[in-house]
């Protein structure tokens, strides 16, 4: 299990070889994309820094991309959601979990600018998803270990056909 990751200040950037947000910010969404997540949060690539980006697919908000620095949810709605979840941090992992659908949060972005936000569906579990990974969490310790089994056991097939797609193509 993860840690929760401490405060984010700009001063901070440097020590990871950052000129400023603006550049933490487009390089950690170069490789969300590159790897086709819809969120990605510093701690999952070895960054010490308290920020997530997510979005980014013209399925989702059409295309909107929210950067968060130092983020908090707000508040949460009763009314909760089953959908699936995955993980770039455990590829061809799937579950199906329950999350309030709307949330309402607090974030600087790329800027500095102090942001709130009232996000709802695919947006709003994004942000949950990941807010999850700064507090040193992850989406499988919501699951049942029934699920959890019966999931890992088929990325563990899908991750076996990847491979041998790899080696067909080599």
């Amino acid at each position: 299990m993860q840690c929760a990751i401490a405060p984010f200040s700009d001063d901070m950037l440097a020590d990871e070889g950052f000129k400023d947000r603006k550049e933490l910010s487009e390089k950690m969404y170069d490789i969300m994309k590159k790897y086709g997540g819809i969120g990605l949060t510093c701690n999952q690539v070895g960054l010490p820094f308290n920020y997530f980006c997510i979005g980014g697919h013209l399925q989702v908000e059409s295309g909107l991309t929210i950067h968060c620095f130092n983020p908090i949810i707000v508040s949460s709605s009763e009314e909760e959601v089953l959908m699936t979840e995955g993980c770039l941090t455990f590829p061809f992992l799937f579950l199906p979990l329950k999350r309030p659908r709307k949330v309402v949060v607090k974030f600087e972005d790329e800027n500095g600018d102090l942001k709130e936000a009232n996000l709802d569906g695919m947006m709003s579990r994004a942000f949950q998803h990941e807010y999850d990974h700064i507090l040193g969490r992850n989406f499988t310790e919501k699951a049942s270990k029934l699920k959890l089994d019966r999931a890992f056991k088929k990325a563990g097939k899908e991750m076996e056909r990847y491979k041998k797609k790899l080696n067909d193509n080599t």
